[in-house]
Order: C-alpha cells, then sequence, then structure tokens
C-alpha cells in the first residue's frame, strides 16, 4: 500500500498502459481517476475496479476540456497528488507516404493534449508545494527510430518538455519524470506493417503494459529527495 492516501490521474486510461498504470496505483493504495473519452467503457472498467476508481470523460483534443480537468477531478477526489499524461497516439511509415492530417492529429494528442493537461493541473500541485507528474514517452524520444519520424518527434517534443518543467517545478517540490518504452503490446501497435509485428512476437521484442506499470510504480514510490528523471525500458532483445 504505497500509494496509501495518494490520489492520481491518468489519461488514455481506458485501455493499454493507462490503464495497466490504474491497476497498479489502485493494488497499492491509490484513487485513481480514469480519463479517456471512451465514456461508457470508463464506467465499465470502474465498476471492475472498485470504488477508488473513478471516471472522468475528456476528449483530449478539445482544448477547452483539457484546460478545465482540474475542478472536475477534485471534485471527484478533493485532491491531487499525481498525474500522469499518459495518452498518446502512434503514425509510422516513410514521410512520403504520410497522411499530415493523420500527423496533426497525432501531434496534437502527444504533444499539445499532453502539455496543456499538466498545465491545467499545475496550480493545485503548486499550491500545495507537492506533486508528481509523470510523462508516457518512448525510447523513440532518445533514439531517432527510422521507420517512424513523426512519432519520433513528438517524443523529443515530450523529452524536451519534462526534462525543461522537472527544473522550473522543482523548487515547488514536484517531481516530474518520464517513462520511456520500448514496444508495448497496445493498440498503438494496430498501425505497424504486419510483417513487422509478426516478426517482434515470434522474437519476443514486444512487452506487456503490465511491465511499464511496474515501472510506473518504481518511479512514484522513491524518497521524496530523488526523482527518476527517465526511466527506459526495452525488451532484451531490441537492439537500440
Amino acid at each position: 500500500m504505497r500509494l496509501h492516501g495518494k490520489v492520481a490521474a491518468i489519461t488514455g486510461a481506458a485501455s493499454g498502459i493507462g490503464l495497466e498504470c490504474a491497476r497498479a496505483m489502485l493494488a497499492e493504495g491509490a484513487k485513481v481517476v480514469l480519463i479517456d473519452r471512451a465514456g461508457d467503457r470508463l464506467q465499465a472498467l470502474c465498476q471492475e475496479l472498485g470504488p477508488e476508481a473513478k471516471p472522468l470523460v475528456v476528449d483530449l483534443l478539445d482544448g477547452a476540456q483539457v484546460s478545465g480537468m482540474l475542478p472536475r477531478i477534485l471534485a471527484l477526489t478533493g485532491q491531487l497528488d499525481i498525474f500522469h499524461a499518459n495518452a498518446g497516439g502512434y503514425v509510422g511509415g516513410p514521410v512520403q507516404d504520410g497522411d499530415p492530417d493523420a500527423w496533426d492529429r497525432m501531434l496534437n494528442l502527444n504533444i499539445n493534449a499532453a502539455f496543456r493537461s499538466i498545465h491545467a493541473v499545475l496550480p493545485h500541485m503548486i499550491e500545495r508545494k507537492t506533486g508528481d507528474i509523470l510523462l508516457t514517452s518512448s525510447i523513440a524520444g532518445v533514439v531517432p527510430v527510422v521507420w517512424e519520424p513523426i512519432y519520433t518527434a513528438s517524443k523529443f517534443a515530450v523529452q524536451a518538455f519534462a526534462h525543461t518543467i522537472r527544473r522550473q517545478l522543482a523548487p515547488h517540490g514536484i517531481r516530474v519524470g518520464a517513462v520511456l518504452p520500448g514496444p508495448v503490446v497496445t493498440a498503438l501497435l494496430d498501425d505497424w506493417p504486419k510483417a513487422k509485428m509478426e516478426e517482434a512476437l515470434a522474437n519476443g521484442s514486444l512487452m506487456q503494459p503490465t511491465e511499464v506499470a511496474e515501472a510506473v510504480l518504481f518511479m512514484l514510490t522513491r524518497r521524496k529527495g530523488v526523482v527518476v528523471r527517465d526511466l527506459v525500458i526495452l525488451p532484451n532483445t531490441v537492439d537500440l
């Protein structure tokens, strides 16, 4: 029960990494606000997860909804100790074959929505002089991945944001860290070419969302004066 008495909010919590992080935090005693646009899915999940799981429907591509999240979170829980900007999208493939409209949507979700959602919750954390901000980044945020140039660019932006705001927010008692997974079995991989997916499954180069959740718990449970700024986790078969 290492997170007993804490309240967390997680974006993109209706599936994948976000959902497994919610499960892990609940198991450690936290109340968790699951944020996603899939209202019916959230309601069903929170019934399954128990009374400490709270659903909050937000369209992360709607700036006004994102900026207005904090009062809604506090109405459900009264406080906020952990905010995990996890939601994201994926676009891969050769840049010359890409769809700029699809790029725009992914960039808005991976960058603008993440930055805006953190901005929305900071006044509460600054006032209380405590808090943890986590971002789900990617190994693509530190290693340019040749088959996903737009996605890689979005995660480099996430890394730059995390590193700069960490230094700004440390004097306010707020920790900022990024978890940087390699390939994880989530819906984001639906865009992978079939041959690439089959190869990854065959050679064991995919991780499960639970493994990312375990890394996030490690980050959150360090003593107050220690921050895990970047935590890279990879399948041992990935040559990066």
